[in-house]
């Protein structure tokens, strides 16, 4: 994989479980169709059949806080060098669903695990690339809870108290605070289309609509 270089726009979704993202990227899949861009929909951990097998070990299986990093940068290796990487030098504009920010709320805050590691393993890894723009979905982890409890079984993370995601609320702000020009805070706490229009906002405003 060569330094980032490519055309297209790379696209990332945010927040913790049940803040509502993954039920908004379909449609901004479309939306930005409509304006004339090519899109692909991947997400994290995952994307490629290699990540994928690994998003099922790290979702379900029993592993201690460094297995856990190093399954998901091994994951998302994979998923940059057969998938993103290609996309964005083909002119696409790639939708993921979750990125690095990621890694550094739950793994670094929620689990607590050496944000400087994450760091050199982020550099490692990605070789300089980021998104051009993620959208985080920020919920009041108590709304989030609710929303997943009515949703689905949970999985190695879903099952984590409050006091869990509250810290993964505060590893997302300390990302934002580091990188603010790439990240545009949603209330996702609000209706569907009051979000959808906070999505579309941030879009029009960096002229991709």
């Amino acid at each position: 994989m060569t330094a980032p270089s490519a055309s297209g726009r790379f696209i990332t979704l945010e927040g913790i479980d049940g803040a509502g993202k993954s039920s908004h990227i379909d449609a901004l899949a479309a939306w930005l169709r409509d304006h004339g861009h090519e899109v692909v929909v991947t997400r994290e951990p995952g994307g490629t059949e290699l990540a994928e097998r690994l998003r099922e070990l790290v979702l379900h299986a029993p592993m201690d806080a460094l297995t856990e990093v190093l399954l998901v940068f091994a994951a998302r290796r994979d998923h940059l060098v057969h998938a993103i990487e290609p996309a964005l030098a083909g002119g696409a504009t790639v939708l993921c669903d979750r990125f690095t920010d990621a890694t550094f709320a739950y793994q670094g805050a929620g689990r607590g695990f050496d944000l400087d590691i994450l760091a050199g393993l982020e550099d490692w890894v990605q070789r300089g690339r980021q998104p051009d723009l993620t959208l985080w979905f920020r919920v009041a982890p108590a709304t989030a809870a609710a929303r997943r409890a009515a949703a689905r079984s949970p999985d190695r993370f879903e099952s984590q108290g409050q006091d869990f995601f509250e810290r993964v609320d505060s590893g997302y702000a300390a990302r934002r605070v580091a990188a603010p020009q790439r990240f545009a805070e949603l209330d996702a706490g609000a209706d569907r289309a009051a979000v959808w229009a906070q999505i579309e906002a941030a879009l029009v405003q960096r002229g991709w609509g």
